[in-house]
């Protein structure tokens, strides 16, 4: 097994392999405007730093969001197309999951990242691997009831310290642990989410209502 793991639905542009044992190779770069020019300097980077080439890989892992909808297509086409170049599977996994995973917290707590609009992307966690609840939207006001005593991760909780007073690392996710977590699950025989976004609202970028159409005639 030879998995590259990407995800661009937070701010960080983070890439990594993983042998189906061990992280061999990872790169995170924090960018929330470069995604579409980083993503692939960083493929190369470790495919680089761990002697292989691309050929070598024998699926792919994305993280799927939740996300921003402009960063977060990046990483989906990017895996899309090298599963179809590579004639490989295409994993999804949840962003959310994976910042849970790297957090290795014991008993409940929140993954919320930042989602702008004064919102956060959340979900709740029994343990770093067991969500037990669909990831969501909201602004922290909103959720303040839901969260109450549970200690949260990511950039989201670390941004509205009043809803999350117990804010922990790491704040973007990692591939490495996106990998990891992902390696773990097929070694299981678990079977992963497909590679399909999930945006949870509309894009920032809308065509304006009642313009005028221009048609010659």
């Amino acid at each position: 097994m030879l998995l590259l793991a990407l995800d661009t639905a937070t701010p960080a542009v983070t890439v990594a392999l993983h042998d189906g044992t061990d992280v061999i190779a990872s790169s995170s770069q924090v960018d929330a405007r470069r995604h579409g020019e980083l993503l692939l300097p960083a493929v190369d980077r470790v495919l680089t730093e761990a002697g292989l080439a691309l050929d070598a890989v024998t699926g792919i892992v994305v993280g799927i969001g939740p996300g921003p909808y402009t960063g977060l297509r990046v990483g989906l086409m990017t895996a899309d197309t090298f599963g179809l170049a590579l004639g490989v599977p295409v994993h999804g996994v949840c962003t959310l999951d994976g910042l849970a995973y790297a957090a290795d917290l014991e008993g409940p707590f929140v993954v919320a990242t930042d989602a702008r609009r004064k919102e956060v992307y959340w979900a709740r966690y029994a343990d770093s691997r067991t969500r037990v609840t669909d990831p969501a939207v909201d602004r922290p006001a909103d959720i303040a009831g839901q969260v109450a005593g549970l200690p949260a991760v990511g950039a989201g909780a670390l941004l509205y310290p009043d809803v999350f007073p117990s804010a922990h690392e790491p704040e973007h996710v990692s591939a490495a642990a996106l990998a990891s977590l992902a390696a773990r699950r097929l070694a299981a025989g678990e079977e992963l989410p497909a590679p399909r976004p999930l945006y949870l609202r509309r894009p920032d970028a809308q065509v304006p209502k009642n313009y005028k159409v221009v048609t010659p005639k």
